[in-house]
């Protein structure tokens, strides 16, 4: 959903990465001003001539005062430069010097764990919003739980369930796995316990068509960590079929490749809640092309509501948060015309 946003201005941190083409395309649609950042000076500079209409800047997490030139002005800052855990402690201070808010994509579950962890307190009643881990781990499957929660004060379970058909990942995502390995948790009796990798055994889990009925192996991701601060479940746990799995632990496969003129590639995906209480159990599913890409359309949704003041209670949220904390998580999901959802 579209609203005035002429007047403001959104920084994109780590403006030359694959996911950035993404976000840079979907703010310009929406009228918003860009001022694009990034450290390397022969990319940002070819950044600027495919992007005259945005301002671009020289910016490294090592000089606080790059960071606060590439934010001056702007209303929000989306931190889209991984590995995560170097980037967002700095992005984050930088964002609160400017006093403008913040919006990471990072799939990486220990930095979401520490986002929240370390600045949760710190933010609460400042009139800022911050909202880690706003992709396609994290945010959407965040969103899909809250709509499958509905009016339910407390789940039993809370399991979230991906099938891709395919998935060929970038640089950043293989980095920020090897990071993460060894970190990961999961949500057990109500607690962050330890992921247990020896108990990553596949078991088939009955997804709506097109996936089927697919073998699924547990996971550790940003999205158990944003659910589990606002919904309440005794489990939050989260799965992935193996033909990705597979695609991702092959050194030979090979980056995403495009083919579309807006850079998608033909990646096909489906994201799967189940969140059960006693003998009752809800359902919501969501599909779409491309994990990456779906990424831009969720953020700028997110930054058109905030910077609109779109969001719950009546405008005022503000704090270190998960959007489904801070949106109509069904009016949003359905506002997002790259992302098809549905009850079951």
């Amino acid at each position: 959903m579209k609203t005035n946003t002429s007047q403001q201005t959104v920084a994109i941190f780590g403006a030359y990465g694959h996911t950035a083409r993404f976000l840079i395309d979907e703010f310009h649609k929406r009228g918003f001003g860009l001022a694009l950042g990034g450290r390397d000076p022969e990319r940002m500079k070819a950044l600027a001539e495919v992007h005259p209409y945005a301002r671009t800047h020289l910016a490294t997490v090592d000089d606080p005062a790059s960071l606060d030139a590439l934010l001056a002005g702007a209303a929000l800052v989306v931190n889209a430069a991984g590995p995560f855990g170097d980037t967002a402690p700095p992005l984050i201070e930088a964002a609160l010097r400017a006093g403008i808010h913040y919006i990471d994509i990072t799939g990486e579950q220990p930095v979401t764990r520490r986002s929240f962890e370390t600045y949760r307190d710190r933010l609460a009643g400042g009139g800022l919003l911050f909202l880690p881990a706003l992709g396609f781990f994290g945010g959407l499957p965040d969103l899909l739980a809250t709509a499958a929660m509905g009016d339910w004060e407390a789940a039993d379970d809370i399991s979230v369930a991906f099938a891709l058909d395919s998935w060929h990942p970038t640089a950043g995502t293989r980095k920020a796995g090897a990071r993460s390995a060894g970190k990961r948790v999961t949500v057990s009796g109500g607690r962050l316990v330890p992921f247990d990798d020896s108990q990553d055994t596949p078991a088939d889990w009955d997804f709506p068509a097109p996936a089927g009925t697919q073998p699924v192996r547990p996971l550790g991701t940003a999205d158990q960590i944003s659910i589990s601060r606002h919904l309440k479940a005794s489990d939050v746990r989260a799965f992935m079929n193996e033909a990705p799995l597979a695609d991702l632990r092959d050194p030979n496969t090979p980056a995403p490749t495009a083919v579309s003129e807006d850079g998608r590639s033909a990646q096909s995906w489906l994201i799967d809640v189940v969140v059960t209480r006693g003998a009752e159990r809800r359902a919501v599913s969501a599909v779409g092309q491309d994990i990456y890409a779906v990424t831009a359309p969720v953020v700028a949704e997110a930054a058109d509501r905030i910077l609109a003041g779109r969001t719950l209670p009546n405008g005022t949220a503000s704090g270190m948060r998960a959007p489904g904390e801070v949106f109509d998580a069904e009016d949003f999901l359905s506002s997002v015309a790259d992302i098809t959802w549905s009850r079951r």
